[in-house]
């Protein structure tokens, strides 16, 4: 399973690389307000950071547009993957910029149909949210085992499934469970992955024991 850094802080990323946690990164416009930098300046840096794909979304809603800026996006970096919303629009700016050559990540997907307009479409990858449906009294667990075997029955598509709006260890391991190909997690999800109480208690044992018999 690939992770994907949620985050535009490059520290958290270089911290998820060393750890091999980093297949790639992803950002909107909320995460790269928070960082306080630019947006072009953040994703060309977070881009010279990883080898695998940056997530960058252009803020504009018709197809022209969104191609528009999705092109001068790309170019920052062979890296980048455009992030676009699933809108008619998005769909048709996908269908283009994929035809081009460009990868292209679709967001905001809360449905079967959805993710698989999008592969239609043509896209890199998608990005199905389970917690915000989670939050709405639906199962987002459910959403992704639905795309993963929708998508099994057709061997052509090659649209990988990164799933997105993760909010703890356990939406991490239903993912993998599910036969996703990604999460997309935030930097504070990664390190609750690595912890377990009886970890602690283990080290803190062992240690305790070491200290009785070291010289």
């Amino acid at each position: 399973m690939k992770f994907f850094v949620d985050s535009a802080e490059t520290e958290e990323i270089q911290a998820a690389k060393r750890l091999g946690l980093a297949d790639g990164v992803t950002t909107n416009p909320t995460i790269i307000l928070k960082s306080g930098r630019g947006f072009e300046t953040v994703i060309r840096e977070i881009a010279a950071l990883i080898d695998g794909p940056v997530a960058a979304e252009p803020v504009c809603s018709s197809a022209d547009e969104i191609i528009r800026e999705g092109r001068l996006i790309a170019s920052w970096a062979e890296n980048v993957s455009v992030k676009i919303p699933l809108t008619r629009d998005g769909l048709e700016a996908v269908r283009v910029l994929s035809g081009e050559g460009i990868s292209t990540t679709m967001t905001l997907i809360f449905s079967p149909a959805q993710a698989l307009l999008a592969a239609k479409a043509g896209a890199s990858f998608i990005c199905p949210f389970v917690g915000r449906l989670d939050d709405v009294s639906h199962s987002g667990m459910d959403l992704i085992a639905e795309i993963v075997a929708l998508f099994s029955n057709y061997p052509g598509i090659d649209t990988e499934v990164i799933v997105a709006s993760v909010r703890g260890p356990a939406h991490v391991i239903e993912s993998a469970m599910a036969g996703a190909d990604g999460v997309t997690v935030p930097y504070t999800v990664l390190e609750q992955l690595m912890r377990h109480p009886l970890t602690d208690a283990g080290i803190e044992k062992f240690l305790s024991d070491w200290n009785k018999i070291a010289p």
